[in-house]
């Protein structure tokens, strides 16, 4: 009985460790870091290039960013250029003032493709409102403070698509946590047997 026990004991601690050793390469899937322009920043210079750092290298085949204005249209841009964990895309026109969104598909290093978008909004002073805005009076309070301009987010407004590492560590707690419970068990019947 004693043998069996501490055999079933080893199984469950080889069964954790298999668990947790893949668990720490999907956690850490490839998210933003940072981004220039920021998210929600409010620029009183039109940017000419988008910037996007992220945790892992990128990979230059399977990296896309665009920017599109608040009527979806996208913008001329240039290919990204990747560097290591940073994707670049220069702005081939100035941009007018107005709220932009930056979107962008990323492959982590265990394969796990991460969308993500956010906005930023352009507000130079020396120009004017871009041709949606200026184009009719009755569109000119559809600004970045309005709930009109807000109320349709991007389909992919979150980060990333990819479950989180919160998942992963409750999942694992959880799991320790039964076993612990287990070997408890174990240990409190051999001793009722080497009792008895």
């Amino acid at each position: 009985m004693r043998l069996s026990a501490s055999a079933l004991v080893g199984v469950l601690v080889t069964a954790v460790a298999l668990f947790l050793t893949p668990a720490s390469p999907a956690a850490a899937h490839n998210t933003l870091q940072e981004a220039t322009p920021a998210r929600n920043a409010r620029v009183t210079t039109p940017p000419g290039e988008i910037t996007l750092r992220f945790m892992q290298k990128l990979d230059p085949d399977l990296t896309t960013i665009t920017l599109t204005d608040d009527t979806g249209q996208e913008m001329p841009t240039g290919e990204v250029t990747v560097t290591g964990p940073t994707g670049t895309i220069a702005i081939d026109e100035p941009i007018a003032n107005g709220t932009y969104t930056v979107a962008y598909r990323v492959v982590s290093a265990d394969g796990h493709p991460v969308r993500g978008s956010y906005r930023f909004t352009v507000a130079d002073p020396t120009r004017t409102a871009g041709p949606t805005e200026a184009a009719s009076p009755s569109v000119l309070p559809t600004t970045a403070e309005s709930p009109t301009a807000t109320a349709t987010p991007s389909p992919a407004a979150s980060d990333s698509t990819d479950d989180g590492p919160d998942t992963v560590v409750m999942v694992g707690a959880a799991l320790l946590g039964v076993l612990a419970l287990a070997g408890l068990a174990l240990m409190l019947r051999r001793r009722r047997h080497n009792a008895a």
